[in-house]
């Protein structure tokens, strides 16, 4: 029995890429004084009848380093986008231009970039506490697998080697961003 045990160490993996991605797209959602159009992202807007996502209403532009525009493609929208962008909670005065909506992109205070350093430390520790469950899981099916000391100890060392790999990869992530949002 012992022999046919065999650890699916690419879902593990899969699994922890996965929450890797996953705060990849919480960072980028994270202000830093630059624009971006992934910004908008979290963004929804209540479009007939049902939240719909930003980009699926306009298109979404960064036209200078300090602007996003949301070219609204449905007039009767264009109130509905702005109503969205206000309360999302982004900080940003939205401007309106016709069908464009223009998002002129502040400079953060030094208070601000602390507080957006603490919600990246926030989203790490969410992405780091995902990848340990996955070492969990792992772990869980290798003291399932009824299988000699020697070998056991083998799959949980390479399942630990695989989980510190990925929390370092979030460890670095977290560095940049930070850094990226303390600059000035």
């Amino acid at each position: 029995m012992a022999d046919e045990f065999e650890l699916d160490t690419d879902d593990l993996e899969r699994r922890m890429d996965g929450a890797i991605a996953n705060l990849r797209t919480e960072f980028g959602s994270l202000r830093t004084g630059r624009a971006s159009a992934s910004m908008l992202e979290p963004v929804m807007v209540d479009a007939y009848g049902s939240p719909t996502p930003i980009n699926q209403v306009g298109t979404v532009n960064v036209p200078e380093p300090r602007m996003v525009t949301v070219n609204v493609w449905d007039k009767s929208l264009v109130g509905k986008v702005e109503k969205a962008i206000r309360e999302s909670g982004l900080g940003i005065n939205p401007q309106l231009n016709g069908t464009i909506i223009m998002l002129p992109i502040p400079e953060l205070n030094e208070e601000r970039r602390r507080e957006l350093g603490k919600v990246a430390g926030q989203y790490a520790e969410n992405a780091r506490v995902g990848i340990r469950n996955v070492r969990r899981d792992g772990m869980d099916q290798i003291k399932k697998g009824d299988l000699p000391e020697d070998e056991r100890k083998m799959w949980e060392q390479e399942v630990q080697e695989m989980t510190d790999r990925t929390i370092k990869r979030v460890d670095e992530a977290l560095e940049v961003k930070q850094a990226e949002i303390m600059q000035v």
